[in-house]
């Protein structure tokens, strides 16, 4: 059955999701800041719209995905706000990847409207944007869940209902928490092999077929191996998404020792004038350490 959806946020992850609602037969008034991120979902038979609050109204259920939380709070409660398109009863579901205390305000705001919200944030960059195989990590109440579920299963494979408000978000730090881990251990690994004289490439092959094997060696390991950092997921967003992980441990006197390293790199990356490129470049930082 066809949803009406209001879809805000058009950029690498939002325009692919906000099509494959399209081709899965729902119909969308679309909102993006760059009125040129529009014209696709125009063109594809989306209703573009000049706020967030008209992306809103009459929408059964409508979907952010936005860049930080900032971002979210404006496109939520700013003065062109969903929260003032909103009709009572409908849902507003955020799939950006925001702290969760935030979430758990803006559930609250909305609520006072009548308005119900789920927190979605996704892990599988934009290859599973594109293809529709995201992960969904979702927050909020059940049968709200289960209303929307029609959606997230035209966006992705594996999707899940972690809890309440805010869950979805602490699942998705706890992913790019292992996310993060895992590209530095595989980025020291082949700058290991590198060091020692023995072809990294080798190596990753054999450790494919073992208990090392991940996503991670096999994805972002090809791409350090290439030297291609083409993004996937840029390294201004990681460290973003890590910096909403590292504020949460302060608040919960919680000791994150490999995130916090893995930050500190992401960091040098962006002094470094690499921010726009895909995280695994994390690499280049060992590498330089290392003397290579």
């Amino acid at each position: 059955m066809a949803i009406d959806v209001g879809f805000i946020g058009l950029g690498i992850m939002g325009r692919p999701m906000a099509l494959n609602l399209l081709k899965a037969g729902h119909r969308l008034r679309v909102y993006g800041r760059r009125p040129e991120t529009m014209q696709p979902l125009m063109q594809a038979g989306a209703t573009a719209c000049t706020s967030p609050r008209e992306a809103a109204e009459g929408a059964e259920v409508t979907i952010v995905m936005v860049s930080d939380t900032p971002d979210v709070e404006q496109v939520i409660l700013g003065a062109e706000g969903v929260i003032h398109g909103a009709r009572p009863g409908s849902v507003v579901v955020d799939m950006s990847t925001i702290s969760p205390a935030a979430t758990r305000f803006m559930a609250r705001e909305l609520a006072a409207n009548g308005v119900e919200m789920l927190d979605a944030p996704v892990s599988g960059g934009d290859v599973g944007a594109v293809n529709a195989i995201l992960s969904i990590m979702v927050g909020g109440k059940a049968e709200v869940f289960l209303r929307v579920k029609p959606l997230f299963e035209a966006l992705g494979k594996n999707i899940v209902h972690i809890g309440d408000n805010g869950a979805g978000q602490v699942a998705k730090a706890c992913n790019q928490i292992v996310v993060a881990v895992t590209i530095q251990g595989v980025a020291e690994a082949l700058t290991f092999a590198r060091k020692n004289g023995v072809d990294p490439g080798k190596v990753r092959d054999a450790l494919l077929g073992g208990f090392a094997g991940s996503k991670i060696l096999e994805v972002h390991g090809k791409r350090m191996l290439d030297h291609d950092f083409k993004p996937g997921f840029k390294t201004r967003l990681h460290q973003k998404d890590l910096d909403i992980v590292m504020q949460t441990a302060r608040e919960l006197g919680l000791a994150l020792p490999a995130a916090a390293l893995v930050m500190q790199n992401l960091n040098a990356l962006i002094g470094s004038g690499d921010g726009e490129v895909d995280s695994a470049a994390v690499v280049k930082v060992v590498e330089r350490m290392s003397g290579l």
